[in-house]
């Protein structure tokens, strides 16, 4: 008896010859609709699913093969008690199942009306795709082009089959958790909202050598079909990325793209730099330019900025290019990177990696934390400073040239790891406290760092202070305004020690934890 192939794809990419080479070797191939008359119109022979049913297809093509006919045919083990009830009823067993599936997110991608998205929820599909997967021990399953020369050898191991089943699942899977997602709401599967379950698609787009340290795996994924300006960007030289280049670039670009909306308003701070050493800011600057702009981050600080990864939000040009000889990174990622300067570091720095980043776009809201058997999950913290109501609590008014050290101090250590401290003046972080146990430590992490710098910075933090420490510290080093949430039952205490020393405070009432 010839053996039988079912083919019903949406994506006919390679379909016609595979049948062809089928076809060639003997096969006989069943079809439906679209891929029956593709086959045929190119001289393949073909039966109709309805011709083996006995049903024509019903309710608008809704329904051709739910029927015992076929999927008896790709669930019979091939044991004499299953051959033998086929046998007795007529039917025959299907030994291929070709199958892709409805164009259902594309049909959302184009933002096709409901109804249209609805009809383009597959179920017959899936369930042949589901069928032959639980059969794979005789049946071959394939959902994607790339392995229809598979099918074409002559034996296809045990291995092989396993192989194609778990593909099988994981292309139904993917296609559910799509609809569910639409359902919800959604576009793709990235909810904004946190529904009692929650299915998370992942694809890998990029293999790395090792995780955070070298006994640890490691590969980096996209989430649903967002892009992202890191995972998405052309490395136009240096090394391949590591897992952690990765991780503190992404942090290192936020930064930059939040300081770039903000400081769009001033045209004589155009270039923002940002250098971030363990997805903490160690350097932040603002300028005219993005060679002034580094050399301004670079100085702020130029121990923490070895081994660091830059972003910065104008094309790198070679003048900006020649002005990092001296320092060592990892990364530099920029909008654009000027042909010369993409040379110039191809030959002086061979093993910095250069990334071109477009802008972001479809990025989740979400941020996902792993726990151990589980995930913490939340909104991203996205809050602008155009949402936030800062009010002024002292005596003393913060300065025009302050309030703009405010805001650039108060986007940086936004950013920063828990607690932070950021001292800043004249569009540079001067000192930067992050990732410590105590609020005053961070403070005094952040002094040290500015140094004589300090005077005349201002000081933000991303939580409220449960006491006047770090006031009175900032005072004592010349800082002159202190931005920072509000909140606490000290604020009395707080606001008072400011009028007391001379400092302006500001209450933006948001606060911006980063653990």
């Amino acid at each position: 008896m010839a053996r039988r192939a079912l083919i019903s794809v949406s994506d006919k990419t390679g379909v016609v010859d595979f049948a062809r080479q089928l076809a060639e070797r003997g096969w006989e191939i069943l079809s439906t609709g679209g891929t029956f008359a593709a086959l045929t119109g190119a001289g393949i022979a073909a039966r109709q699913v309805s011709d083996v049913t006995g049903f024509p297809e019903m309710l608008g093509g809704r329904v051709k093969t739910l029927h015992p006919a076929i999927h008896g045919g790709i669930l019979a083990r091939r044991e004499e008690d299953h051959l033998a009830e086929l046998s007795a009823q007529g039917l025959s067993t299907i030994d291929l199942v070709c199958v892709n599936l409805y164009p259902f997110r594309e049909t959302v991608a184009r933002g096709a009306p409901f109804d249209e998205v609805v009809e383009n929820i597959d179920i017959g599909g899936p369930a042949m795709i589901r069928s032959a997967a639980k059969n794979h021990a005789g049946v071959l399953v394939l959902v994607d082009p790339a392995d229809y020369a598979l099918a074409l050898q002559d034996e296809v191991s045990g291995a092989d089959r396993q192989r194609l089943a778990a593909k099988a699942y994981r292309h139904t899977s993917e296609y559910d958790a799509a609809i569910t997602a639409y359902l919800e709401g959604a576009s793709d599967v990235l909810p904004t909202a946190l529904p009692d379950t929650l299915s998370l698609k992942l694809s890998r787009v990029a293999a790395v050598r090792y995780g955070e340290n070298p006994h640890q795996p490691g590969a980096v994924y996209r989430l649903g079909g967002a892009r992202g300006p890191v995972i998405d960007a052309r490395v136009v030289a240096g090394k391949p990325m590591s897992f952690n280049n990765y991780a503190d670039a992404d942090a290192a670009w936020a930064l930059c793209q939040e300081l770039n909306v903000q400081e769009a308003a001033l045209p004589e701070h155009a270039a923002v730099c940002v250098a971030v050493k363990h997805a903490n800011p160690c350097g932040v600057a603002l300028a005219g330019d993005v060679k002034t702009a580094w050399e301004r981050a670079r100085d702020a600080d130029t121990l923490s900025v070895f081994g660091g990864v830059v972003a910065v939000n104008r094309p790198v040009d070679l003048a900006a290019a020649q002005a990092m000889r001296g320092t060592f990174l990892e990364v530099l990622i920029a909008p654009d990177v000027t042909p010369d300067a993409v040379e110039w570091f191809a030959a002086k720095k061979p093993d910095l990696r250069v990334l071109i980043a477009g802008p972001s776009q479809d990025v989740s809201v979400l941020d996902v934390r792993p726990l151990t058997g589980g995930f913490a999950v939340q909104e991203k913290d996205a809050r602008p400073w155009d949402d936030l109501c800062p009010e002024v609590v002292t005596t003393r008014q913060p300065t025009e040239q302050e309030w703009l050290d405010l805001r650039f101090a108060w986007a940086t250590v936004k950013h920063a790891r828990s607690n932070a401290v950021v001292l800043a003046r004249g569009g540079v972080s001067v000192g930067l406290g992050a990732g410590a146990v105590s609020r005053i430590w961070a403070a005094e992490r952040a002094v040290e760092n500015a140094g004589e710098r300090a005077q005349g910075a201002v000081l933000a933090s991303e939580a409220f202070f449960p006491f006047d420490d770090v006031v009175r510290l900032a005072a004592s080093v010349g800082v002159n305004a202190i931005l920072q949430p509000g909140g606490a039952k000290r604020d009395p205490e707080v606001v008072a020690a400011c009028n007391e020393l001379g400092l302006s405070m500001v209450f933006t009432g948001s606060r911006h934890f980063r653990h």
